[in-house]
């Protein structure tokens, strides 16, 4: 479910189904489909509601921060949106790196990668196409 403007409306094509959640979007139909100004946003495009995310707003930000979304980013989404539902703060890299050695192995999950897939920065991109608010504590780079 969404926040516009005080009014609650299922994001278009999401569900509860994680499978469904982080799914590419790859159409350009964008009829129904909020916009990156229908989203309640701070002075540095991070979300303020973690609930008006969807896989539309996740596919904007990404192509606002010129991230072209593959399998791998994906799995970093996935692992920052369902830590946060568990523990409601976002994980720090080195909590999410223990997890990407489970699922890639010990000589991709590094930190290298881990630019690789956001150069500019886990806390300033990850997050932030996940939808999460911008951390308040960006040591999650160091």
């Amino acid at each position: 479910m969404r926040r516009t403007a005080g009014v609650t409306r299922a994001c278009p094509g999401s569900s509860s189904s994680r499978s469904t959640c982080l799914a590419i979007v790859t159409t350009k139909d964008t009829t129904d489909k909020p916009t990156l100004t229908d989203v309640a946003r701070d002075d540095e495009g991070y979300l303020l509601h973690c609930d008006d995310w969807c896989p539309h707003v996740m596919q904007l930000l990404a192509e606002e921060s010129d991230v072209q979304l593959s399998e791998d980013h994906l799995a970093v989404i996935t692992f920052v949106r369902d830590y946060f539902e568990q523990h409601d703060s976002v994980p720090l890299a080195r909590d999410l790196l223990k997890h990407l050695a489970i699922i890639w192995g010990k000589d991709k999950a590094t930190r290298r990668q881990l630019y690789q897939l956001f150069p500019y920065g886990y806390g300033q991109q990850a997050c932030k196409i996940a939808g999460m608010r911008k951390p308040l504590k960006l040591m999650l780079d160091v």
